[in-house]
């Protein structure tokens, strides 16, 4: 009888292992959105709403929830008459456990883009483009939101200064020809990464200068890393990014211009012509003499 118990719970087991393995491996993405209409969000909504009680907002945008913590977006009108496209917009993380309140960034015109993966076998993370200011001459910024596991918080990608990685500028020097050119690249393996080219046009007055920049995470430590190419790497970065092949839908620009279609397509120089014409037998004569 003892033998047959034996027999039948290790069976058991085995159909318990059997049946999780699939489950596990079905389990949906953590992250997820909030419905301001929904019942059962509204314990979050609330706890987050009081979490932010002591700051300046106008309204809540959207809240996002992975694990123990929120990713939150707020507006801020100045006056009820204010346009809504006048509007000012930060991101927080909110902790669900304790109401601990962390600011992220600040800007206007928040435009998310698609999710994207900077890690091998990492999860996707929520990349957005947002500006600086309105009504200006304004600096576009990338970046990427990601929950930090050992924080317990969510953090915001290559920030510098209080802003994300800057791809593009309205506003040029005087007497300078910019050219910018960004694009979002995928990797054979499966990365994702953000590559910059501005190139500064002097005329005579100096050189041209590049400014080749590639943003992305470093495979072996996972750290986010800003790199100023040189040389090859350079050269590469620029014909990655002006050739366009591998761009990531929504997130390239200024492949167009002409340095961008001069590179990929460039235009064969004329050499001079050093062939002597058919009729010419190595002979001259000066004008007025016989032949």
């Amino acid at each position: 009888m003892r033998a047959v118990s034996s027999w039948f719970l290790y069976g058991l087991i085995a159909a318990m292992l059997a049946v999780a393995a699939p489950l596990s491996a079905q389990q949906p993405d953590p992250f997820r959105w909030m419905d301001f209409h929904s019942q059962k969000d509204q314990d979050v909504i609330v706890w987050v709403t009081r979490s932010l009680e002591a700051e300046k907002w106008t309204a809540i945008r959207e809240i996002g929830v992975q694990y123990d913590a929120a990713l939150v977006v707020t507006t801020l009108r100045a006056t009820p008459q204010s346009p809504a496209n006048a509007d000012t917009f930060a991101v927080w993380s909110v902790s669900l456990t304790n109401h601990l309140l962390t600011p992220l960034l600040k800007g206007v015109n928040l435009r998310w883009l698609d999710s994207m993966t900077f890690a091998d076998g990492g999860p996707q993370e929520l990349a957005a483009f947002y500006d600086g200011c309105r009504e200006c001459a304004a600096d576009t910024y990338f970046t990427a939101f990601h929950y930090d596991m050992r924080a317990h918080t969510w953090a915001a990608r290559w920030m510098r200064g209080g802003q994300g990685a800057p791809i593009w500028t309205a506003s040029a020097p005087a007497g300078v020809a910019w050219t910018q050119i960004y694009a979002g690249l995928a990797e054979p393996n499966g990365r994702e990464l953000v590559g910059t080219w501005n190139h500064f046009d002097y005329g005579k007055e100096k050189p041209a200068e590049d400014f080749v920049y590639r943003y992305d995470l470093d495979p072996f430590s996972g750290l986010e890393r800003t790199q100023l190419l040189s040389g090859k790497d350079a050269g590469a970065m620029k014909l990655r990014l002006c050739r366009g092949q591998d761009a990531l839908p929504g997130l390239a620009r200024g492949q167009d211009a002409p340095l961008c279609q001069q590179l990929v397509n460039p235009r064969p120089e004329r050499k001079p012509v050093t062939t002597p014409p058919a009729n010419n037998r190595g002979r001259s004569a000066p004008p007025g003499s016989r032949h």
